[in-house]
């Protein structure tokens, strides 16, 4: 089991940049998928980025939304996923939430196991 920690959220202005944290505990981090969904009000929680280790290949992902304007990154030596948000619109708001672990790189929440307790990004217009 993966303990997840998700900081970083707060209120920007569109067009503003902000980066969210997740420190993990537990489990094998570096062997493990990690990434980023969101929920806003009323919607789904969806998929925003998932980044994977294959050996020493690195690879990310991301959905159609950010893709362009959201950047995940690892620290395998500290055990911490980063989402660095750029360009943000008034549509990116919501809750974000860190994961880890099952079907993060396919995108797919309700095979996620390991939840963070969500950090709230507000975007401005």
């Amino acid at each position: 089991q993966v303990q997840l920690a998700d900081t970083g959220g707060g209120l920007v202005q569109a067009g503003g940049s902000l980066r969210l944290s997740c420190a993990a505990s537990g489990g094998t981090f570096s062997t493990t998928d990690m990434g980023w969904f969101r929920q806003a009000p009323g919607k789904e929680r969806e998929f925003v980025a998932a980044h994977r280790l294959s050996g020493r290949t690195s690879l990310s992902y991301y959905s159609a939304s950010v893709k362009g304007r959201f950047t995940i990154s690892r620290d395998n030596g500290n055990n911490m996923v980063y989402l660095q948000m750029n360009n943000l619109k008034p549509e990116d708001t919501a809750i974000y939430y860190c994961a880890a672990g099952g079907t993060v790189v396919a995108g797919t929440a309700s095979g996620i196991k390991n939840w963070g307790k969500g950090t709230l990004v507000t975007v401005s217009s």
